[in-house]
């Protein structure tokens, strides 16, 4: 194995991408199959997950994946969960909480439901989870390798922007501030804690805007990169985590949105 292949490797880990069988997830789960991690993808659709299991297995990567049911919309859903995963493995050396919900209206119609909805998965269930799968985590860490955790937060998180999706912006930046506290409270465990802050990509929360490549490159002209992202580009960013390469680093919140977290109308002098 040359030096950069062995600083940027996965091989042997196993891994659990929530909310793996679209968009973000899909795109960090594909990266760690093809690396060399054994990935559980767990959704709501648990036949989505074993398609898109059997999908990613036909790469011909280094790694597995198996697809299975997982709901962390409850606290009965997350024990399920937790319990089909324990049944599976009895370490942890990747959780990526990608599971996520969004709700848009106008202000004045926002409902007062989609607060509880959307902070439920976008969250609590973070925290849960996460919490629930300590003890895999602490059998797969170390301090030559610690065990990983990534989260997703948002632009929509750092950044404030609305777009009508008020509950959805507010939960991601509570991602990011619970991202930060974990961080913390999991160093001396060996656990990395860090956080994606992804801006547009193609994926089923953002198809009414990026479904299409004539609207992909319109979203992408408001980007100072000018496009979206692209599968490689969440790739990249969870080689980079989840590998030796990633090792010292936590409380990280990793901006993957073409420049849009340090994006500003402001000009002092320039006309």
């Amino acid at each position: 194995m040359s030096y950069l292949d062995e600083l940027f490797s996965v091989a042997g880990k196993t891994a659990l991408v929530t909310g793996a069988a679209t968009g973000i997830g899909r795109m960090a789960a594909t990266a760690l199959v093809r690396a060399g991690a054994t990935v559980m993808i767990a959704s709501r659709k648990g036949e989505d997950c074993v398609r898109v299991a059997g999908e990613l297995n036909g790469l011909g990567g280094a790694g597995r994946a198996e697809g299975f049911a997982g709901d962390v919309s409850s606290e009965a859903g997350i024990a399920a969960l937790v319990d089909e995963v324990k049944a599976r493995t009895q370490r942890l050396n990747i959780l990526v909480n990608n599971a996520g919900v969004s709700w848009g209206a106008p202000l004045e119609s926002f409902p007062y439901h989609a607060w509880a909805k959307v902070f439920g998965v976008n969250v609590t269930a973070v925290f849960h989870l996460t919490r629930e799968l300590l003890p895999l985590l602490d059998a797969a860490a170390s301090d030559a390798d610690p065990a990983r955790v990534v989260n997703l937060g948002s632009v929509m998180g750092t950044q404030p922007l609305a777009d009508d999706a008020y509950s959805y912006s507010a939960s991601k930046a509570a991602v990011h501030h619970l991202t930060r506290t974990l961080a913390i409270e999991f160093a001396a465990r060996r656990i990395t804690v860090n956080a994606f802050a992804p801006g547009p990509f193609q994926s089923r929360m953002t198809a009414f805007a990026t479904a299409t490549e004539d609207q992909a490159k319109h979203i992408g002209g408001h980007v100072p990169l000018r496009r979206i992202g692209a599968p490689d580009d969440i790739a990249g960013a969870t080689l980079y985590l989840c590998s030796r390469a990633g090792s010292y680093i936590t409380g990280a919140i990793l901006p993957i949105d073409g420049g849009q977290s340090v994006q500003h109308g402001l000009t002092l002098f320039k006309e």
